[in-house]
């Protein structure tokens, strides 16, 4: 499963990156404005934090025609490469966009989904990764891991291309849960990054480790 980190804080992304096996960074409009810095001066910050990893931006247009032009301003201020996704809300106007962004050489990340049918749509248009909202789902008390299974199991059957970036999660069950249903990809914050990595008795292994280990390793 691939970890990317849902952020735009520039101290968070290089933690990340300079301890884990992360991918990429994903951004969107309520992320940027958590850093109160605009998106001219954070882009460029995070490319050089993470190289040649994947970075999905969100657009923010209506129509499908400006979202393509919002994604090529993006693409060439920006001097992105082949790991640049298009973050794309599947709205009407956006899954004509998905089509239209893919027809103009760039990747797609079809966000804000929250049904199975919206997820295959997105796929069928051309999007490279659909996000299902996981604790979002949850809030409504919907079931967000069921969904996001859903999903997979449609893509295997119908032998589509396409890959689940599960996204908005509040704990480590949640990221758990859907790594056991198939979900090939997540986005989270810092802190749930930083505690799917640890365990407390991981933490007392190795403090018995230093105390077992006084006067024996002595090269």
């Amino acid at each position: 499963m691939i970890y990317l980190a849902d952020t735009a804080n520039i101290d968070e992304i290089r933690e990340l990156f300079n301890y884990f096996p992360m991918e990429g960074v994903t951004t969107n409009p309520t992320i940027l404005s958590h850093e109160n810095k605009n998106m001219s001066t954070v882009i460029p910050q995070i490319q050089e934090c993470i190289k040649d990893k994947m970075l999905h931006i969100q657009t923010i247009s209506e129509r499908a025609e400006d979202i393509l032009l919002e994604a090529q301003r993006y693409r060439d201020y920006f001097n992105l490469n082949d790991n640049y996704y298009v973050k794309i809300p599947v709205t009407k106007e956006g899954f004509k966009a998905i089509r239209l962004v893919k027809d103009a050489g760039m990747k797609v990340t079809a966000t804000a989904i929250f049904t199975q049918q919206q997820a295959l749509i997105a796929a069928k248009a051309g999007a490279d990764f659909v996000a299902p909202y996981v604790n979002r789902l949850d809030n409504i008390s919907s079931h967000g891991i069921d969904v996001v299974g859903d999903i997979v199991e449609t893509f295997k059957s119908y032998h589509i291309n396409c890959k689940v970036l599960g996204a908005s999660f509040k704990n480590v069950d949640q990221i758990y849960r859907v790594s056991m249903v198939g979900c090939h990809a997540v986005t989270a914050s810092y802190e749930v990054l930083e505690a799917i990595m640890k365990h407390p008795m991981t933490d007392k292994g190795v403090m018995d480790f230093e105390k077992d280990s006084k006067n024996l390793y002595d090269i």
